[in-house]
């Protein structure tokens, strides 16, 4: 979609207020920039699950500040109209203030990122506070928070129990009051996530919390079918690119085992 203009912060309020549905998906690198920028995403996520479906890590822990530098600045490349919102990485916010106020800084200053994205409740509002006053917008994420998926007892859907969606919903409510401009929902019920959604005059993005989010996010090499390893529940596959990437390979391999490629037309003279 060119000549699109960037995307802003008030106009992503501004959808939220008409009930128009946000979209945003995970990119890493420039040439997944540009192909999400032309299908019109209102979002961009460097997401540190980069770490699992780009460099072959078990989990998004390992991801590194270097590396999410180096994705978002692929990213931004593509000088896309969409909001780049980049995650910050396991250990670069959890631990004080100043180290959180800095990793972001960088992630702006460095990796070009209009926004970043941390994980946690409550006890990060204080976190979200200086780096909003900082002058970086800042995402939420609650629910399923990966980085501290073991604490949690795994992969698994957060919110079930009374008492849980209860902390859940005033996690939200303390982020939002801290200066949240919008807040992801990762596996939770759908009755929560409406709950939340209703109560927040931010943008909510939901990645398996049903359809009464203000927005949806997926992982790139998921939806598009890039990545097997597995498939969470609330994962839509739009087309099997793997199938077709896998034949297309086999396809080139046979043609140079039998010397059909490069021919004539493929050829210099």
């Amino acid at each position: 979609m060119a000549g699109r203009a960037k995307v802003t912060l008030p106009q992503l309020q501004a959808m939220k207020e008409r009930g128009e549905k946000i979209a945003m998906v995970t990119a890493y690198d420039y040439s997944a920039a540009l192909l999400a920028d032309r299908a019109g995403m209102d979002m961009i996520l460097v997401g540190d699950s980069l770490g699992m479906v780009v460099l072959g890590y078990s989990s998004t822990v390992p991801v590194t500040m270097e590396e999410m530098i180096h994705h978002t600045k692929a990213v931004m490349r593509a000088n896309p109209a969409a909001l780049v919102v980049a995650d910050l990485p396991f250990l670069s916010y959890q631990t004080g203030i100043k180290d959180a106020v800095y990793n972001a800084g960088r992630l702006v200053k460095e990796g070009g990122a209009d926004a970043v994205k941390l994980e946690g409740g409550r006890a990060m509002a204080p976190v979200v506070r200086a780096i909003v006053d900082a002058g970086i917008p800042v995402m939420g994420h609650l629910g399923l928070t990966p980085q501290s998926a073991v604490q949690l007892g795994g992969y698994r859907v957060q919110g079930r129990e009374q008492e849980a969606a209860d902390r859940i919903a005033a996690d939200a409510e303390a982020l939002a009051e801290a200066g949240v401009f919008s807040l992801v929902l990762e596996c939770v019920p759908v009755e929560l996530a409406r709950r939340i959604t209703a109560a927040l005059k931010v943008p909510t993005i939901g990645i398996g919390a049903g359809p009464h989010c203000d927005g949806q996010v997926l992982v790139f090499h998921d939806l598009l079918g890039l990545f097997d390893r597995f498939r969470p529940k609330f994962v839509k596959c739009y087309v099997n690119l793997s199938e077709i990437i896998v034949n297309a390979l086999a396809s080139y391999r046979e043609e140079v085992r039998q010397g059909r490629f490069p021919d004539e037309g493929h050829s210099f003279q």
